[in-house]
């Protein structure tokens, strides 16, 4: 796994410093995850999961305002930068 992330350009960090940080990001976005779409719409298929999943991630990332980011999305604030 480390070789193909390496040659994605990813680097991989092991400091552990940002770890609870990210561990945070986390959860919080398949609680999201879970709570606004999995359990109201209980896929039965596994193409079905996936093909909600990715509408729902399209919703987070380019239609959702997020509080925690000045009622602004994602997709703003990265390309804002």
């Amino acid at each position: 796994m480390e070789g193909i992330l390496t040659a994605a350009g990813i680097q991989i960090r092991m400091d552990g410093r940002v770890r609870a940080f990210d561990n945070i990001f986390n959860e919080r976005l398949w609680r999201s995850v879970k709570y606004e779409d999995i359990y109201l719409k209980e896929y039965t298929t596994v193409p079905a999961l996936a093909a909600g999943l990715g509408s729902y991630f399209y919703l987070y990332n380019y239609d959702r305002p997020h509080q925690s980011l000045a009622y602004r999305t994602p997709t703003e604030v990265h390309f804002a930068k």
